[in-house]
């Protein structure tokens, strides 16, 4: 068996470090990339969960005051708000006997439940207005701070 010569003119066979390219990581070099990004989670992820938080809540805010709009729309057209028995949902579907409806008013039923998922809630006449909507935040129960706390059209 004849050998060819290198791109220098030399006979000898290359090393066998310069003939394979390197494939891979090293394991130190994955635990510096892994620390560096427990390091980023710990510092940037508590920030991000509070951020989630407070959008959560300015959302909720935001769709209760359109849900009280809608309902100011139902009351112009109807003479009054929706009834609790006929709730929220007469905003998106008329209601049986109600031949002035003009709706509907919202036009997504998945708007009337909060970010939570749940349904909003209303009263008339309200603690804080002529009519209070609202949600109970996350945990679902009257009060709380936080991501817990009551969110309205107030």
């Amino acid at each position: 068996m004849t050998s060819t010569p290198d791109a220098s003119g030399s006979d000898a066979a290359p090393s066998p470090a310069l003939a394979r390219p390197r494939n891979g990581f090293t394991l130190l070099e994955l635990l510096v990339v892994l620390a560096i990004l427990g390091l980023l989670a710990a510092i940037v992820g508590p920030q991000v969960i509070r951020y989630l938080g407070s959008s959560r809540s300015q959302t909720a805010h935001v769709q209760a005051r359109n849900i009280a709009a809608a309902m100011e729309l139902y009351r112009l057209d109807i003479g009054r708000y929706p009834t609790p028995e006929e709730g929220l949902k007469a905003l998106n579907q008329a209601p049986a006997g109600n031949p002035a409806w003009n709706g509907p008013y919202i036009a997504d039923a998945g708007a009337l439940n909060d970010p939570w998922g749940k349904p909003y809630q209303f009263k008339t006449p309200g603690e804080h207005g002529e009519i209070d909507v609202f949600s109970l935040g996350s945990d679902g129960a009257v009060g709380g701070s936080g991501e817990a706390k009551d969110v309205g059209n107030w």
